[in-house]
C-alpha cells in the first residue's frame, strides 16, 4: 500500500494514499515506545503537540513514531482504530480513493482544559476532537460547576443580607 506524507488542510502534515484502499483493509499500525500515562504526562508536560495513543483503558500509551502518527482526525473519518493483541491498527471503514487523506476520529478522552479544537471541515464537524461521551461528560461537569457557583453566590447574598439586617436592628 502506498502512503505518503504531505501538507494537509486539517493539520500541517497528513497521510495520503497513492493507491485504492478497500473497506476493511489495514492501512497502518500505530507503533512507538510504550509508556505509562504518568510517564507520558511528565515527558510531554510542556509540549503542545503529542502523538500519544492510549491503549485499552488509557493507562499505557504508545508514543507514536511511525507513518500512522501523521494520520489526522476527522469527524467524517474514512478509517477507525482497532486494538488487537496489543497492536493498534488503522483500518479503512469505507473504500478510499488514491490521493485521499487518511483520517480517523481521535475520540479523545483526556486533555484537561485543552479544547482540542477540530479543523476537519466536515459538514457535521463536532468542533472538537473529543469523543461524544467526553463532550457529554464535560457539559455535565460544567453544568454542575455552574450550579455550584450559583448556589455559592446565593448563599453569599443571603449572608450579606442577614448582616445588613442585623446592623440595621
Amino acid at each position: 500500500m502506498g502512503l505518503i506524507i504531505r501538507s494537509s488542510a486539517i493539520h500541517a502534515a497528513g497521510c495520503y494514499t497513492t493507491t485504492t484502499i478497500c473497506k476493511g483493509a489495514r492501512v497502518a499500525e500505530y507503533t512507538g515506545h510504550r509508556l505509562s500515562k504518568g510517564q507520558a504526562d511528565i515527558c510531554y508536560e510542556a509540549s503542545p503537540i503529542t502523538y500519544l495513543f492510549g491503549l485499552g483503558n488509557g493507562e499505557i500509551v504508545i508514543d507514536g513514531h511511525c507513518m500512522a502518527m501523521f494520520i489526522n482526525h476527522s469527524c467524517a473519518a474514512n478509517c477507525e482504530t482497532r486494538e488487537k493483541d496489543d497492536h493498534v491498527w488503522i483500518t479503512a471503514i469505507r473504500d478510499i480513493a488514491p490521493g485521499e487523506e487518511i483520517t480517523y476520529d481521535y475520540c479523545l478522552y483526556d486533555g484537561g482544559e485543552d479544547e482540542a479544537t477540530c479543523n476537519c471541515g466536515a459538514k457535521k464537524c463536532r468542533g472538537t476532537m473529543y469523543s461524544r461521551e467526553e463532550i457529554r461528560n464535560r457539559k455535565a461537569a460544567a453544568k454542575k460547576a455552574a450550579l455550584k457557583a450559583r448556589e455559592k453566590a446565593a448563599k453569599k447574598k443571603l449572608r450579606a443580607r442577614a448582616r445588613r439586617n442585623t446592623a440595621q436592628a
